[in-house]
């Protein structure tokens, strides 16, 4: 009897799978990315819309309207780690001008940012968590918040801007194909917050390339709600600008996700707000897991409790 709980307990700790989650994993409502990967053959939409506003104080400025019509596509590609993912926003802005008395509006449409990408996990720090096993002795040692929640899982991120044409949202000179990369790490603190960071470089080959921050904190209210407050930083020579987003996301079911979120900036130049829903969906294919293992001595010793497990329920087959 212990030598089959110990086989048991083998089984189940050694080779922990790394990304795939029974309920979707959607970067909405923030605009940040999470370190892990939705699993593989795991197709995933997310998508919404947003209205606002750009209001300038001075007066040779125009202030824009705008409608945001935002997408992502995730698919879990060859491994649990690698993701890829086209991620953009289709924008319809009307700009107004008053002067001297008259007023003029002009309106234009495009995509205001298009860019297919890979991410990869190179880090996970609750592989190890997993294989040694919840504290037997302590329920504030499994709720509550440790030091080693301190410890991120880190992925990479690669991906190509892609804007062809004459594109109103380009800058003078920009060229249509230009690169981003972004280092993405994730805190899970306890067992209702999370602490997303991407720190990214946009267009490092064009004359004005930015370099943007955006820290994002999750919290679980329910056990189909949560909560988000996102402080985002840009620097270029052209905008620069400080974004805090707050919203709310409900689980529908495993599947589906649906989001509120709301926007605003810190400065006149100009003064931003936006309003939006979304929702987000799964098209869940994942038909087998992936394991990760420390070593080739592990794997083996998984393939080798693999082999009796499935030899004793053969012997038990064949007594019935």
């Amino acid at each position: 009897m212990k030598f089959k709980l110990l086989g048991i307990f083998l089984f189940a700790t050694l080779g922990i799978q790394a990304q795939y989650t029974d309920m979707i994993n959607s970067n909405r409502p923030g605009e940040s990315f999470g370190a892990y990967s939705v699993g593989t053959n795991v197709l995933q939409f997310e998508t919404g819309i947003a209205y606002g506003k750009d209001n300038h104080t001075f007066s040779l400025i125009p202030d824009r309207t705008q409608v945001d019509f935002q997408y992502q596509v995730r698919f879990g590609l060859f491994m649990e780690q690698l993701e890829v993912i086209l991620d953009g926003s289709f924008v319809n802005a009307e700009e107004t001008l008053l002067r001297g008395g008259t007023e003029t509006t002009s309106n234009f449409s495009n995509f205001q940012r298009n860019t297919l990408g890979a991410k990869y996990l190179i880090y996970d720090p609750f592989i190890k968590r997993a294989k040694e096993g919840p504290n037997l002795y302590s329920w504030k040692k499994n709720n509550l918040p440790q030091w080693r929640d301190l410890i991120p899982a880190v992925s990479l991120y690669a991906g190509v801007n892609l804007l062809f044409g004459e594109n109103p949202f380009k800058f003078p000179g920009e060229s249509n194909i230009s690169p981003k990369a972004a280092l993405i790490t994730q805190n899970n603190i306890g067992r209702n917050w999370v602490l997303v960071s991407n720190f990214i470089v946009d267009k490092p080959t064009s004359d004005f390339p930015t370099y943007a921050g955006i820290f994002t904190l999750t919290h679980s209210i329910y056990s189909r709600t949560g909560v988000f407050v996102e402080f985002q930083t840009y620097i270029n020579d052209l905008y620069s600008d400080e974004v805090l987003r707050a919203g709310a996301a409900f689980l529908v079911n495993k599947n589906l996700q649906v989001d509120i979120s709301g926007l605003m900036n810190f400065k006149d130049t100009p003064e931003r707000w936006r309003a939006g829903i979304g929702v987000s969906y799964r098209v869940d294919m994942h038909d087998s897991d992936q394991f990760l293992f420390k070593d080739r001595n592990e794997e083996d010793l998984f393939n080798e409790e693999r082999e009796r497990r499935e030899r004793e329920i053969r012997r038990m087959r064949r007594k019935h």
